[in-house]
């Protein structure tokens, strides 16, 4: 109860900020006003292009394992709450052979009534559905190439029966995603969830986004700011322990740094002036 309870309280704050940053140009995803409510509250330049680095780091990183690949292949988002990846994938004809979300049921279910009330997220679907066996019901979407599937990721035995359930293929080559997922469990949960993926996929990569260097001013007020929202930092588990090798890691700067210039530009990003999301990193 109290883990569901933090995410929820976390992911409204998150997509906020997500949607603010779209709302304002900083990148293009004509999906998530139909997913969150726009806040009225300005956000911090700074965590803007935070948002920035991120979203294109993690973007690049999943572009480089469809590269890769070149056969199919699937991608499961852990925690993905709001997430729009799918859609925007699918704009760019880049969707692998089956895209999976896991998150709470209560956040899955929330998710499915805008996707089941507005045309302009189901009919992408349907387009990709040719047949009439699709899915969807309070918490869970099951499609030919989407799935959206609610489950707790602390159970890592229930999280593989409902993925195998709705034709994961543990054979595929396999891009994970947790994005600000394992930080908020103990090292326990998140030892035993990236040790279920390591071993549960014959080729696979993994890609972590979470908070890093929290120990600076900026980090604690990163904390305070959470738990005031019920969110504690139960932890930081690396790859490298748990039978992902080899693990690389950047932390936001040096993303930020990477941005093509047409991309800052585009954005009115001066990169000397990012000075706040330092405390937020990228694993690969």
């Amino acid at each position: 109860r109290e883990g569901k309870l933090q995410r929820q309280n976390f992911l409204g704050c998150s997509c906020s900020v997500y949607l603010f940053a779209v709302s304002i140009g900083y990148w293009h995803d004509p999906y998530i006003q139909h997913l969150v409510r726009l806040s009225k509250e300005r956000k911090a330049p700074e965590i803007n292009r935070g948002y920035v680095a991120r979203v294109h780091g993690v973007s690049q990183l999943i572009k480089a394992f469809l590269r890769k690949t070149e056969c199919p292949c699937q991608i499961l988002n852990l925690g993905a709450g709001m997430d729009t990846i799918f859609w925007r994938l699918k704009d760019e004809d880049l969707l692998p052979s089956k895209y999976f979300e896991v998150d709470f049921p209560m956040i899955v279910t929330r998710k499915l009534h805008s996707i089941k009330y507005k045309p302009f997220l189901l009919q992408p679907i349907i387009e990709l559905h040719s047949e009439d066996t699709l899915q969807i019901d309070g918490h869970l979407l099951d499609s030919k190439s989407y799935a959206i599937i609610g489950a707790d990721l602390r159970d890592s035995p229930e999280l593989e029966e409902k993925l195998k359930k709705w034709n994961m293929n543990p054979q595929l080559p396999t891009l994970l995603i947790t994005e600000r997922v394992l930080v908020y469990k103990t090292p326990e949960q998140s030892a035993n969830l990236l040790k279920w993926a390591a071993n549960s996929f014959e080729t696979a990569m993994f890609i972590n986004y979470e908070q890093v260097n929290m120990d600076d001013r900026f980090g604690q007020i990163v904390i305070e700011n959470l738990r005031r929202r019920q969110c504690d930092l139960a932890g930081k588990e690396r790859l490298l322990s748990n039978g992902w090798e080899p693990a690389s890691a950047i932390d936001v700067m040096e993303a930020y740094s990477r941005l093509p210039q047409a991309e800052a530009s585009r954005c009115g990003l001066a990169r000397v002036s990012f000075t706040a999301n330092n405390s937020d990193g990228l694993k690969a």
